[in-house]
């Protein structure tokens, strides 16, 4: 059933990825700017899932007149939403923003689409098969593009901090959880619930130990459209799109085609926040960009069977 919806949609999967990769990048030096308005990461993780959860929630149950309370019924799926809430969804939300705050946005972006490195070397050990050409010329490119990023081609030093790296590692590893893990709740309950409780749960649960009432930041019209866009444009409707892609083509397709995101972000920050990359550091970027357009080509089924 999954190999068809793959084939059968795989030009609505693919504008799908498009359309939340340009709202991630744009979302993502939105962010920047909030935090350079003094908001702080928690907050801003804590609102834009609890918002956005229930904002989709209440659209699956009043518009889609969705049963949203069954999935609690299951125990497995239980399970499954839950671990998905915090290692995937809260995971890669929090490390993002974090590697956002720690350097920038188009820094920590690049960072994050380390994530198809981390997906084809997951493939070759599950499926015990060795990386083709592709992948190992794929995983030697993310390699020497990120050395290139991050030290600007200095061996002695980094260009950003240890904590924007370990973040933006982390975040790498956070979408690569999130790409791979809910296919057995996609097939069962459809991306808006999935998100839509994941959300929730994660935001309810992030609250609990960052209350967003402690707030912080320069409230004005322009902060308040940027929190605007960041939950409607960058949760709500990037994450939605993102994940109803994977039921038309594979985790490794999803995460590969929205390189558009690191693009965007890049263009963005340099052109609105004024970032500046050393030619060390746009080589870098290309690198890895050029590693996910390299492994893009590729069709990986094997993921999506196993995984269902």
């Amino acid at each position: 059933m999954q190999e068809q919806q793959v084939v059968g949609g795989r030009g609505k999967g693919i504008t799908l990825v498009i359309i939340a990769a340009l709202f991630w990048g744009v979302s993502g030096t939105v962010a920047q700017y909030l935090f350079d308005q003094g908001f702080t990461v928690q907050w801003l993780v804590s609102i834009r899932l609890t918002v956005s959860g229930i904002i989709m929630l209440m659209y699956a149950r009043m518009i889609k007149k969705q049963r949203i309370w069954d999935i609690w019924t299951i125990k497995v799926d239980v399970v499954r939403l839950l671990l998905f809430s915090f290692f995937g969804m809260l995971a890669v939300q929090y490390t993002f923003f974090e590697a956002i705050s720690h350097s920038n946005a188009a820094t920590a972006t690049i960072l994050q689409y380390l994530a198809p490195i981390i997906i084809a070397i997951y493939v070759a050990i599950t499926f015990r098969r060795i990386p083709n050409i592709k992948e190992l010329v794929g995983i030697m490119l993310a390699v020497i593009g990120t050395f290139l990023l991050v030290t600007q081609g200095n061996f002695s030093s980094l260009s950003i901090s240890g904590a924007a790296l370990f973040w933006g590692i982390g975040s790498a590893v956070a979408l690569a959880i999130y790409t791979l893990a809910p296919h057995n709740l996609l097939a069962r309950w459809g991306s808006i619930q999935v998100v839509g409780w994941s959300m929730l749960v994660a935001g309810i649960s992030f609250s609990i130990i960052y209350p967003p009432w402690n707030f912080s930041g320069n409230l004005n019209l322009i902060t308040i459209a940027a929190i605007f866009f960041i939950v409607i444009f960058g949760t709500l409707l990037a994450f939605n799109f993102y994940l109803e892609s994977l039921k038309y083509i594979t985790p490794s397709e999803s995460s590969l085609l929205a390189c558009i995101e690191p693009l965007s972000a890049a263009v963005l920050s340099v052109v609105w926040l004024q970032v500046r990359f050393s030619v060390a550091e746009w080589i870098g970027a290309i690198f890895i960009v050029g590693t996910v357009t390299l492994l893009a080509i590729m069709k990986d089924k094997n993921i999506t069977t196993e995984t269902e």
